[in-house]
């Protein structure tokens, strides 16, 4: 058994010390944050994380450029054999600076001295386990992406942008129905201070400035407060709304569509056999009203999807849709297939084919974009396309089902069932290039 050593106490000359800083500034750093402070030759963070180091920190004071993450490769070179502090705020590594700088430069080369991050002290002030919260960061990510964590009896923490923030998130509430869901508007936490000649409290005890705003997205009008807050919610969904799952196969009418959906049922049994995991890539070909892409992304908030449709109009009902039920980042392409896939990302974990399936060259190109373990999922309901599926199954092997669902719908007085058209869906994994299955691409008319 090998052991890896511990990092060292002290940078070594040229290092890139990352330190955690909280609201109450330099009078909450630990001995160790200070020291690494005092003894950079360069210190790196917001306008705002600078003036909180005092006067007897003689390091050189950078401030970050904008756009961020592009900048820094080229500032940390600027100052390569160089002592460098890099302020952040709370926990570097809790959706903050430590992630971008651990990619850039590698984790050992980063000593990282974190504070309490907000979520910390948010749970801290509510008495909520942090273990039962769910936490939606909204910095620089568009806030309808929080529709995905509605769920009624659930706690959320929303990482706030700026100070109208909790407005937003309010507002968002009552519009996906859930109105009567508690807020609170915790802003400043943790910062306690003392005056310069001791607590500047009554009584000799340490002063706070934090504040706590509570209330309902129903009736939140309070005005933009401070800009460093974090937003509870306590869901509660209002009388009426509709009930979203948080597993796939939500109902049809939670999407906006002209008919091209892929049906709940066997939506359902569709993303059963795509098998999303979190951090994996699907393309959605033939996208229609971006059920199946949706609903993988809701499946992990790691999920990536694209969907490819050619028609303008679908396009855009795809993201409104996409957006309607939290998953704004799903990315929509307007063209057609198999033309449009050279342009994606890739490549992809998983490929679902819900049109076009005659195409000539389709079935190929997704097959040949998909990597070793990659699922290839098609569904069709005509019997040219299903011929065309049997032929790579015969080929490829995997499973070919066919799916029929009834509903049950009034009869004049009686109630029968009404059988919608079957689906046929072939779903198939692709082997290592030197498994037993032939790669022999598949007839395309």
């Amino acid at each position: 058994m090998t052991t890896t050593p511990a990092p060292p106490h002290a940078p070594s000359h040229g290092s890139i010390t990352v330190v955690g800083v909280g609201a109450d500034g330099w009078a909450g750093l630990p001995d160790a944050s200070r020291r690494a402070l005092l003894a950079a030759d360069v210190v790196i963070g917001a306008p705002r994380q600078l003036a909180l180091v005092p006067s007897e920190a003689r390091a050189e004071r950078v401030a970050w450029p904008s756009p961020l993450r592009p900048a820094v490769p080229g500032l940390l070179a600027e100052h390569a054999g160089r002592d460098v502090c890099v302020l952040a705020s709370g926990d570097p590594l809790y959706y903050g600076i430590g992630r971008l700088l651990a990619e850039t430069v590698g984790a050992g080369r980063l000593r990282v001295l974190p504070h309490p991050s907000s979520l910390s002290y948010a749970c801290a002030r509510l008495g909520w386990p942090q273990e039962d919260v769910e936490v939606v960061t909204l910095v620089g990510r568009p806030p309808e992406r929080l529709a995905a964590a509605l769920h009624g009896g659930r706690r959320i923490l929303v990482l706030s942008a700026d100070a109208t923030t909790p407005a937003t998130v309010a507002s968002l509430l009552r519009e996906r129905g859930f109105g009567p869901s508690a807020l609170h508007v915790l802003e400043r936490l943790g910062d306690e201070t003392d005056g310069p000649d001791g607590p500047d409290g009554p009584d000799g005890t340490h002063a706070t400035h934090e504040r706590h705003l509570h209330g309902t997205a129903d009736t939140w009008n309070e005005p933009p407060g401070d800009p460093l807050n974090i937003v509870a919610v306590e869901c509660a969904r209002a009388p009426g709304a509709p009930r979203l799952g948080a597993v796939p196969g939500l109902p049809d009418s939670a999407y906006e569509h002209d008919g091209q959906l892929t049906k709940r049922h066997v939506r359902a049994a569709t993303l059963a056999a795509l098998a999303p995991a979190p951090g994996e890539l699907l393309w959605d070909i033939g996208g229609g009203s971006g059920s199946i892409g949706v609903e993988w992304m809701r499946a992990h908030p790691s999920c990536r999807a694209v969907a490819v449709e050619r028609d303008p109009v679908r396009a855009e009902r795809i993201g409104r849709n996409a957006r309607a039920l939290g998953v704004p980042g799903l990315t929509v392409v307007t063209g057609a297939a198999p033309a449009a896939l050279d342009a994606l990302p890739g490549p992809p974990d998983a490929v679902f084919v819900g049109g076009g399936l005659t195409a000539p060259g389709l079935l190929d190109a997704c097959w040949a974009a998909l990597g070793e373990g990659g699922r290839l999922v098609a569904n069709t309901v005509t019997l040219e396309s299903e011929a065309l599926l049997a032929r790579w199954y015969g080929r490829q092997g995997g499973e070919l089902v066919r799916l029929a669902v009834a509903a049950a719908v009034p009869v004049g007085t009686f109630t029968g069932w009404r059988q919608a058209m079957p689906v046929t869906q072939w779903s198939v994994t692709k082997p290592a290039a030197n498994g037993t299955a032939d790669d022999t691409p598949g007839d395309t008319t």
